[in-house]
C-alpha cells in the first residue's frame, strides 16, 4: 500500500488531504483504489500546525509526498509561534513544498491583514529553504501575484485555479503550474474548462483536493484520489489530445512544479 515513485509516467494527485477525518477507517482502501486506477503518487498539503504530525504519519504509512503550511482558512488556529514550528518542520522533515498557504477573500470573517502577513512570512520561509509553494487562491489572484513578485519563490502550484487568462499567464510567468480537478468536470464551469482547454499544456497539473471539490458525477460522496483518472479523461477530451500524451506531460509538469528530477 505504498506509493513508490514509478519509473515511468503515472497519474499524480497534486493536492489531496488524505489525512482528512472523512477518510478515517478507509485510507488503505482509498489508497489501493487510487493505485489501481493508475495514480502513482499524491501530494498532501497540511493546514495547521496540529496537522503536521498527521502529514508525517501519512508519509510513513503510504510513502506520499507532503508539504507543511498554515492555511488561510484556519486563521483562528494559527498562533504566532506556529511559524517557528513550521520552520522547524521544514528544517527537520524534508517536505517537498510549503503549503497549503495563500489568501481567501471569499469566506467571510477572515482578517485580510493577518492572512497577508502570514502569507508573507511563509513565502519568506519557502525562499529561505528553496521550496516551491502550494497556493490557496480564492478571490485573491492579483494580491497573491503582488506578493510573489516581491518575494520570489521557486514556483509551485496554484491549486484549484479559477482566475482569468491574464492572471493564469502571470502565475505561469512566475514559474507556477495551475491545478485542475473537480470543477473542470461541470459543463457550467465555462471559464475553468476554457482555461483547461487553451492554456499551454506545460502549465497544467491534475488534483482532487479530496475530500473537497467533488466532481459532477459524484456530488454526494467525498472526492477521492482515484478520480484523477477520470479527470485526465475529461482534460484529454477538452484539449482533443491523446490520453497518453496528456498523461506524460502532466507527469513531467508535476515533477517540475515541485522541483524533483524525473525518475529514470
Amino acid at each position: 500500500m505504498h506509493f513508490h515513485s514509478a519509473p515511468g509516467p503515472c497519474l499524480i494527485d497534486t493536492h489531496c488531504h488524505l489525512d482528512a477525518p472523512e477518510f478515517d477507517g478507509q485510507r488503505d482502501d482509498i489508497v489501493a483504489a487510487a493505485q489501481a486506477s493508475g495514480v502513482g503518487q499524491l501530494l498532501l498539503p497540511s493546514i495547521h500546525s496540529d496537522s503536521f504530525a498527521d502529514s508525517l504519519a501519512m508519509r510513513a504509512r503510504y510513502g506520499c509526498w507532503i508539504a507543511f503550511g498554515l492555511h488561510p482558512i484556519y486563521l483562528s488556529r494559527h498562533l504566532d509561534d506556529h511559524l517557528q514550528i513550521l520552520e522547524e518542520h521544514l528544517q527537520q522533515h524534508a517536505p517537498l513544498a510549503v503549503g497549503e498557504i495563500g489568501l481567501d477573500y471569499y469566506l467571510p470573517g477572515l482578517d485580510a491583514a493577518r492572512q497577508e502577513s502570514l502569507l508573507v512570512e511563509q513565502l519568506k520561509l519557502a525562499r529561505k529553504y528553496n521550496l516551491p509553494v502550494l497556493l490557496h487562491v480564492r478571490r485573491a489572484q492579483d494580491r497573491i501575484l503582488k506578493y510573489l513578485r516581491q518575494i520570489p519563490v521557486p514556483g509551485g502550484i496554484a491549486h484549484a485555479f479559477n482566475g482569468s487568462r491574464q492572471q493564469a499567464d502571470a502565475f505561469i510567468q512566475l514559474g507556477f503550474k495551475l491545478g485542475f480537478g473537480g470543477a473542470m468536470t461541470y459543463s457550467g464551469s465555462r471559464r475553468i474548462r476554457e482555461l483547461a482547454t487553451t492554456l499551454p499544456l506545460s502549465a497544467l497539473v491534475l488534483e482532487t483536493d479530496a475530500p473537497d471539490i467533488r466532481p459532477e458525477w459524484a456530488q454526494q460522496q467525498p472526492n477521492v484520489p482515484a478520480n484523477v483518472e477520470k479527470f485526465s479523461f475529461v482534460m484529454a477530451e477538452l484539449r482533443n489530445i491523446d490520453l497518453n500524451e496528456l498523461r506524460l506531460a502532466l507527469w513531467r509538469n508535476t515533477y517540475q512544479a515541485i522541483g524533483l528530477p524525473l525518475p529514470t
